[in-house]
């Protein structure tokens, strides 16, 4: 969580207190917190790696919105055998009887049945998680279940869930093939495999906040339970440390395979959603000695989490949210306190390590198999430009946008869209960067709650046109005008995260040393939404129609907070999507937002179209040199926290080490031979991964602030080391290092990378 939809309704809508002294031990800011039967696709290996590559290309884009097809009349009969009947004492009045009546019946009636039976996915009436039980899909005949509103869905476990959803909405589950990107959301959202049109198409998301990357008020109960941690590092020691029954790190495992089911994800579809934003942290990739998370565990949840997201039909904003060293200091990085992420001693270390894992998650989610899944990935969450700088921040993000673009290849379709935030500063500073590059979009993060300003004003103020107070109207005019100016001047912009939470109220949440405390009145009313009578929840309502309207692509931060231990209830009800939408403080159909700004006196509609470089086509990846020119060579040659004369000594990590990647999910077909990718697109991306160089002595990665540097070169400071985006190696008179001469493989499932001399 952090913190800043014009669409035609064509559907009928579907049908508390306690003690906040442990609230100051929290940062929260400022959210403050493929069938391989014979294709012949050659097979390679990944660089450093003996898993084996899948060569596979997305055919390029019609365009056009693809509707699931139907089975041709006569398709079925073409796949029976031909049944011989032997007839014995029948007379021939028998034998011509047969002769005519069975193919009539297989040519001509069978196939117009099936053809009928499947005509609508969302008439279906059963389905299954593991085997098809439900009507056939009609786009895949091979045992595919698919379902719409009223239809059961079956877990794995056996038990069962009636999917609701009556905004035309279908899911698709096809075991032997379960790469399936027919499903769609609801009526006025693409199918996955169909193209995404940025100039109409709305996004209205949900991010699954707390799930993979652990913060105070969205899981309470672990923080209450271990009373001494403020962020996951110091979560993570203290599980560690807990050596009881029901201790251990084992316990974030549970977390992960507990916290959102399959079942929140249908109801998300069922709630008129079409996105949701996933944040994930780097050690699902691996860690390195020192730092305490679970690592290389929730790697496999999170590949769960993308095939619902398919089974349902919602996109997904794939977000780094986690960096080494950490890029904002808050305790939704990992750790609370310094910014080490292009920042301080190891801050070009730091950022030479997250440009690897960035790299590792472009190459899996390049792949095919995830294209429709996964459109949209954001790289690094909430970098804090104030302190980092925007020239360092800036030529990070140049320096990303080549590397990927060189393993994604150019163009709508080619890999995801980049997603940068944009560091607090305001969207009017991001005005013009890079024009020519490929799909890059603008992520703000709008909150009220942690804008240094007083936000006592009422919001319970009345119903109707009087609900909400001032608060609609602020979101309006404070949001609207800004993202239509970036849409404009920018590109494709949107609202990674905001929240119903105008003030800081809510357990975990409030108290935070970071920025002035917003809210001056008594916060209980806000952490029990069970007292909340009808105006405080239209109140809040008319809040959050306006905000989406705003912001007009949003994200709401989040879909689920879970209960205090301490009352069993959920104690920041301004931050749960699901909680609202069951109170009715949340719209039961997301267009209702449609001219709420209107109706607060501001004009909202944006009605330009992007450039078509912005969205992939005609001059997409054509930067001009002098667009460029500002930028200096990577890494920068000067970073905040590091005097001049020293930048030369400033510690860098070797491109030698081996490429940790990221493991396909393991998949059973009932039927056919099934290629699930093996984590990496890019067969000519050989570059091996940044690792400390032997015999260095480096400052603490995640405490290198007042860290002295180093009185020998390790690295050669900013200026030696090898361009991922380019592969050419930057030189310069440094002193001797010693020589890496062996490193050992390392995939996402080993624990140990050797360095040797």
């Amino acid at each position: 969580m952090e913190g800043n939809n014009g669409h035609s309704v064509d559907d009928s809508a579907p049908g508390t207190p306690l003690p906040l002294g442990e609230a100051d031990r929290f940062l929260e800011q400022p959210r403050a917190s493929f069938l391989d039967s014979n294709t012949g696709n050659s097979v390679q290996s990944t660089p450093n790696n003996s898993s084996p590559l899948l060569v596979s290309n997305k055919p390029e884009s019609d365009g056009f919105e693809h509707e699931p097809q139907q089975a041709k009349p006569g398709s079925e009969s073409k796949r029976r055998r031909p049944i011989i009947l032997a007839l014995v004492g029948l007379g021939i009045l028998a034998v011509i009887v047969l002769a005519v009546i069975l193919p009539v019946y297989f040519k001509i009636i069978k196939p117009k049945q099936n053809q009928n039976d499947s005509a609508s996915p969302a008439s279906a009436s059963a389905g299954s998680s593991s085997v098809g039980s439900g009507s056939g899909n009609p786009a895949s005949p091979s045992g595919a279940t698919s379902g719409g509103d009223g239809s059961e869905i079956i877990l794995d476990d056996g038990t069962t869930f009636t999917y609701k959803n009556s905004f035309g909405g279908y899911w698709v589950y096809d075991p032997n093939d379960p790469f399936n990107n027919n499903a769609r959301p609801n009526s006025w959202t693409p199918p996955l495999n169909a193209s995404w049109d940025w100039t109409t198409d709305r996004i209205y998301g949900v991010n699954l906040g707390g799930l993979f990357v652990i913060e105070p008020f969205i899981t309470p109960s672990l923080f209450e339970k271990y009373t001494t941690a403020v962020d996951e590092w110091t979560l993570s020691e203290a599980m560690t440390a807990d050596t009881s029954e029901g201790g251990g790190l084992s316990q974030l495992e549970d977390h992960y395979n507990t916290f959102i089911t399959e079942q929140d994800i249908a109801e998300i579809a069922g709630a008129g959603l079409n996105w949701i934003r996933l944040p994930i942290p780097y050690w699902a990739i691996e860690t390195w000695p020192g730092e305490p998370f679970l690592a290389k565990t929730s790697w496999k949840y999170i590949l769960r989490v993308l095939g619902w997201a398919r089974k349902y039909g919602l996109r997904v904003n794939l977000d780094l949210h986690t960096v080494p060293g950490s890029q904002n200091g808050y305790n939704h990085s990992g750790k609370l306190g310094q910014v080490n992420f292009l920042n301080g001693v190891m801050g070009i270390a730091n950022a030479q390590r997250t440009l690897n894992y960035i790299r590792i998650i472009v190459e899996f989610i390049t792949q095919q198999e995830y294209l429709d899944v996964v459109p949209m990935f954001g790289i690094v969450n909430e970098a804090l430009l104030s302190t980092i700088g925007m020239d360092q921040l800036t030529e990070f993000y140049l320096e990303a946008h080549n590397m990927i673009r060189g393993i994604t290849g150019l163009g709508a379709g080619n890999g995801p869209y980049i997603s940068i935030h944009d560091g607090f500063v305001g969207l009017d500073s991001w005005a013009g960067f890079l024009p020519g590059s490929d799909r890059i979009n603008i992520d703000t993060h709008p909150y009220f709650a942690f804008d240094d300003e007083p936000n006592d004003s009422p919001i319970a103020t009345g119903l109707g046109s009087d609900a909400g107070g001032i608060w609609p109207a602020q979101a309006c005019n404070a949001w609207g005008p800004d993202i239509n100016s970036s849409r404009s001047d920018f590109g494709v912009t949107i609202a990674g995260e905001f929240s119903n939470g105008y003030n800081d109220c809510g357990l975990f949440l409030k108290g935070t040393t970071s920025y002035t405390p917003s809210y001056g009145g008594d916060c209980s009313l806000w952490q029990d939404a069970s007292t909340w009578n009808d105006t405080v929840i239209a109140g809040v309502k008319a809040f959050a129609l306006a905000s989406m309207d705003a912001t007009q692509n949003w994200f709401f931060w989040t879909w689920k907070i879970g209960n205090s231990t301490t009352n069993n209830r959920v104690e920041s009800p301004l931050w749960s999507y699901q909680l609202g939408f069951e109170g009715g403080w949340i719209p039961t159909d997301p267009r209702e937002a449609t001219g709420a700004c209107a109706a607060q006196g501001v004009s909202q509609p944006w009605n330009q179209t992007f450039q078509s470089w912005q969205t992939g086509g005609a001059g997409a990846g054509t930067i001009a040199a002098t667009a460029t020119a500002e930028f200096g060579i990577w890494p920068p040659a000067q970073i905040s926290g590091v005097a001049v004369d020293q930048m030369a000594f400033v510690p860098t990590y070797t491109p030698t080490g081996s490429v940790a990647t990221l493991p396909p999910p393991t998949l059973t077909a009932t039927t056919r031979s099934i290629s699930e990718g093996n984590g990496w697109f890019d067969l000519s991306d050989t570059t091996s991964a940044a690792t400390a160089i032997a015999g260095c002595s480096y400052p603490d990665a995640w405490d290198a602030i007042s860290a002295t540097v180093p009185a020998t070169v390790c690295g050669g400071g900013t200026v030696t080391n090898t361009s991922p985006s380019t592969g050419a190696t930057i030189s310069v008179t440094s002193a001797s290092v010693t020589e890496v001469t062996s490193v050992s493989t390392s995939t996402a499932d080993d624990t140990t990378a050797t360095v040797t001399q």
